[in-house]
């Protein structure tokens, strides 16, 4: 699969234009973000024997997973954020494999602790429900412009696992294989954990972020995980047009860690029916 070979590469800064309305913190308050990703391949000791035109055409192939655009819509207690579907440069068609394991639509309530993402897997619908995921920040005092907005610098440690929940890769399923029966030396499964950086303002004070981001004193305007940077590229507060922030209601309810065990078990399944057919 193409996917494992994919990382997402550090963002390229993009144009950031803003539309300010009325910034009276009331309950009505309400703001739409829209954030860009930007993803680079890394084809490892496989892409070292292509030639630049095959990189370049599988590059074309997969530009609708390597550019990606999103919407957050907020107020000061709820958000709403969601993937813009694009068609594939190449067919025009939607990327149905990757859809089966790219984020879906993320509802987060900041004030109950409590977030809903509708995943489709299959053909099949699911809400997944849970917690908001635990983020302990650091706070920092570097700052920098981002737009018309002066951002904060935080940083937290998160397992990888737990931001990629929605996820798949072979990679994964082969590390859990040859893990399943290694500990560490203090009798613990070894984690990934991924560094986040984030820059989030204060003169937007709501607790929102990008995907699954969240919990600092102001909006987050830019976020980088790994090799992942997501930056706003257009932000518009109390817009004309009132903005209804709706949990998804339609699918299977699962917590993530069954969401998890299904997607595995699927995939394994998966495998084995191949290695049957060879």
């Amino acid at each position: 699969m193409l996917s494992q070979f994919i990382k997402i590469l550090s963002f390229l800064i993009l144009p950031f234009f803003v539309i300010d309305g009325d910034q009276k913190q009331n309950k009505d308050f309400q703001g739409k973000a829209t954030y860009i990703s930007k993803s680079k391949m890394d084809l490892g000791s496989w892409g070292a024997r292509m030639s630049e035109a095959q990189k370049k055409q599988i590059a074309a192939r997969l530009k609708n997973r390597l550019e990606k655009e999103f919407t957050l819509v907020f107020n000061k207690e709820e958000s709403l954020f969601n993937e813009e579907e694009q068609l594939d440069a190449i067919s025009g068609a939607t990327d149905s494999w990757g859809k089966n394991f790219a984020a879906g639509e993320n509802y987060k309530n900041v004030k109950t602790n409590t977030q809903i993402q509708q995943q489709e897997f299959y053909g099949k619908k699911f809400l997944v429900e849970d917690q908001l995921q635990p983020m302990e920040w650091t706070l920092g005092k570097e700052t920098k412009k981002i737009g018309n907005y002066t951002c904060f610098k935080a940083t937290t440690f998160i397992a990888t696992d737990d931001l990629l929940w929605y996820s798949f890769s072979w990679g994964r399923m082969r590390s859990n294989d040859s893990t399943q029966d290694e500990t560490t030396e203090n009798n613990e499964t070894a984690v990934e954990i991924t560094q986040v950086e984030a820059w989030y303002t204060p003169q937007i004070p709501v607790r929102h972020g990008p995907s699954e981001y969240w919990g600092l004193p102001g909006l987050i305007l830019e976020v980088s995980a790994g090799d992942t940077t997501m930056l706003c590229s257009k932000l518009v507060l109390n817009p004309e047009e009132t903005i209804v922030i709706e949990a998804p209601k339609k699918g299977t309810i699962v917590a993530k860690n069954e969401y998890q065990d299904l997607i595995q078990k699927k995939m394994a399944e998966f495998r084995s029916n191949r290695m049957r057919r060879r």
